[in-house]
């Protein structure tokens, strides 16, 4: 059974990877023309292979730790960390543990020049 989205003014819940029904699973929070909110929940040793998103995104740290790999530079992500990413720049995630991360993405593509 597919999770339904938030609605505008909905408080969500974001909990901890332990904390029961639908917690253990990654899952989309908001889906909007412009915006795109997801919770990622990623057992230890999960890797997410070097991609690169069409908008700029940022990840929050929630629980747990990962390393974003931005080329050769390394970047852990913790609880309460955010990092933000430019539109179209290549990344991995690598869980170091068991983690929880907010990403956020926009869905809007910046004019070109536009800074």
């Amino acid at each position: 059974m597919a999770l339904p989205h938030a609605v505008s003014g909905e408080v969500i819940p974001l909990g901890r990877p332990d904390s029961g029904a639908g917690a253990q699973r990654t899952h989309a929070l908001i889906r909007a023309p412009q915006l795109e909110v997801a919770r990622l929940v990623l057992p230890a040793g999960h890797r997410m292979p070097e991609h690169a998103a069409p908008g700029e995104i940022t990840l929050q740290g929630l629980a747990g730790r990962v390393d974003l790999v931005l080329g050769r530079r390394r970047v852990v992500v913790g609880p309460g960390d955010l990092v933000h990413l430019a539109a179209g720049e290549p990344h991995a995630v690598e869980a170091i543990e068991p983690s929880v991360v907010l990403l956020t993405l926009c869905r809007v593509r910046a004019a070109p020049g536009v800074a």
